[in-house]
């Protein structure tokens, strides 16, 4: 289930009690100006909420909380320079600073922390696709959202309070000193926090950044502030030209990129990553990235140019080889996927299931079920942490049916449906293949199951419309064609010409015809159907 719509039509909040309610597993996705944030749901319940290019304030929490020191927080920073792929987190708790339950604490402050600042963003769109998770080196929570709603009320409240001192986070302001130094006026904590670095030269964004405080606290302490004449606006920061544009904007736009790309917010990825070529066109990264957005988007031309100019680099890894070449699959060019394949291979890529899995692909398509097998039994010990995607047990199956042997074919499809249970095309499969070894109700409760997990499937209905149509089911039969051409109205001759058949046996002579010529319409080389169909006619 997608979700899309306006936070002006509707508030994030009326969206998190409609997920709540249903249950809903996935991720919500919200945008505002050029901010990006996501909030992820396991049945119901928010389990992880992130901001892009919001700075990652656990450090900052974890000493406000008084659980850190500054000189732990630095030996943690220091050591994460070393561990790329570690979070901050479980450097703390490695090195025992904290214990494992403080850190699920804090996370889950500051993940109440980043819904609450999204409940603030009055505008911009938001996007709920199903079944998306959050990266697994991610601590995961369980927060009810009613829980949240109370006190993202009253800071939306505010908020909009707030803005009407502060409209932006690019505002500078400096301090009349002298004046607040005369009026003796005891200032919040968090005021005497930010006073200090209030120079005429920070903006508000620099001094959430500086004070590690939550962008609702330090706008709470200088909308006091300002409201008490202590604060008086100078301007606000300028922004780099585009010509010398800092590492940091790229960087904010290159990560806006690939949120919105893992958010399958495909054009605004595209968007942003032109961006970051208009700023920096050597950008690879970039480049490459714009290639996945290409191929979602079935635009494989435009990918095959992105994944050329990133493979013309020396060092370009074995992954830019691997889908080169499947955009080249994709558009028939197969002696030059072969060759990007083999290339990724010889940068390293020889233990990588992926490739070999491509290579295996390749040979289908060629026609060499032998060669295609054993590249594809060659993958699959390779998938180490994991059983194989289910595309790997579609395709591993497909070359033992076209080898001839047709029980490595059941048997690697049954696996398949139980290792990924949802996967409709690995049950339609079996199906398939379960009715050509004669094994009828099988392949039936298998076409059953897969429909039960995707009934938009055409093929599905298609193939237990053959089912019911070999044992004389006819009325079972005509209902599951139907259905296979409504998803797919040019499915293939076959279905329209069983429909064809069963129409004229319960004398339907009309809808007879018409089912047979759109069956001669997909294929006008039947000539027994078109003989069927004059005989028909002229008996009408």
């Amino acid at each position: 289930m997608a979700i899309r719509g306006s936070l002006k039509e509707a508030s994030l909040p009326d969206v998190l009690q409609l997920l709540s309610m249903g249950k809903k597993t996935g991720c919500l996705s919200v945008t505002h100006r050029s901010n990006f944030g996501s909030i992820y749901f396991d049945k119901g319940k928010i389990s992880y909420a992130g901001i892009v290019n919001r700075r990652d304030r656990l450090g900052d929490i974890l000493m406000k909380s008084g659980v850190i020191t500054q000189a732990q927080l630095e030996e943690g920073i220091a050591a994460q320079a070393h561990e790329r792929d570690k979070r901050l987190g479980e450097i703390l708790v490695d090195r025992r600073i904290i214990t494992r339950d403080e850190l699920h604490r804090q996370i889950r402050l500051q993940i109440e922390e980043a819904v609450f600042f999204l409940f603030t963003w009055t505008q911009g769109t938001f996007n709920f696709e199903a079944d998306i998770r959050p990266d697994e080196q991610d601590f995961l929570v369980s927060i009810n959202p009613e829980s949240l709603l109370l006190e993202g009320a009253r800071r939306v409240d505010e908020w909009s309070l707030i803005e009407k001192k502060i409209p932006g986070f690019d505002v500078v302001f400096e301090v009349d000193r002298k004046r607040l130094a005369d009026s003796g006026v005891a200032l919040t904590a968090e005021q005497e926090a930010v006073v200090p670095l209030i120079d005429g030269r920070r903006d508000v964004a620099a001094l959430v950044d500086e004070t590690g405080m939550v962008e609702f606290e330090v706008g709470k302490a200088l909308y006091g502030l300002v409201t008490a004449g202590f604060l008086h606006r100078v301007g606000k920061t300028t922004k780099a030209a585009e010509v010398g544009a800092t590492d940091a904007r790229v960087e904010e736009h290159r990560n806006l990129g690939v949120a919105f790309y893992k958010a399958g917010m495909l054009e605004e990825s595209v968007r942003e990553f032109r961006r970051v070529l208009d700023l920096r066109a050597t950008d690879l990264q970039s480049r490459f990235y714009l290639g996945l957005v290409h191929v979602r988007q079935g635009k494989y031309a435009e990918a095959v140019t992105d994944y050329q100019e990133v493979a013309s680099t020396r060092l370009a890894k074995p992954a830019v080889f691997h889908n080169l070449a499947l955009a080249l699959e994709q558009l028939g060019r197969m002696d030059e996927a072969r060759q990007a394949l083999d290339e990724a291979v010889k940068r390293g890529g020889g233990q990588d299931p992926r490739i070999l899995m491509g290579l295996g692909v390749l040979h289908l398509r060629a026609g060499n079920a032998v060669a295609a097998d054993a590249a594809l039994m060659e993958a699959r010990p390779l998938f180490t942490t994991r059983a194989p995607i289910a595309a790997w047990f579609h395709f591993a199956a497909l070359a033992a049916a076209l080898g001839g042997h047709l029980d490595k074919a059941i048997s690697l499809l049954t696996e398949g449906t139980q290792t990924h249970p949802h996967s409709a095309t690995l049950f339609n499969n079996l199906a398939v293949a379960l009715e050509a070894k004669g094994r009828a109700d099988e392949a039936k409760a298998a076409a059953e199951s897969g429909l039960h997990e995707d009934a938009g499937l055409p093929q599905l209905h298609k193939n237990l419309g053959d089912l019911h149509y070999r044992v004389g089911q006819l009325d079972e039969a005509l209902e599951s064609f139907q259905r296979a051409v409504k998803f797919n109205e040019r499915l293939g001759p076959d279905a329209w010409r069983k429909l064809g058949n069963i129409r004229l046996k319960r004398n339907e002579k009309d809808e007879a015809i018409r089912c047979w010529e759109t069956a001669l319409a997909l294929d006008p080389t039947d000539a027994r159907l078109q003989a069927n169909l004059e005989t028909v006619r002229a008996q009408s």
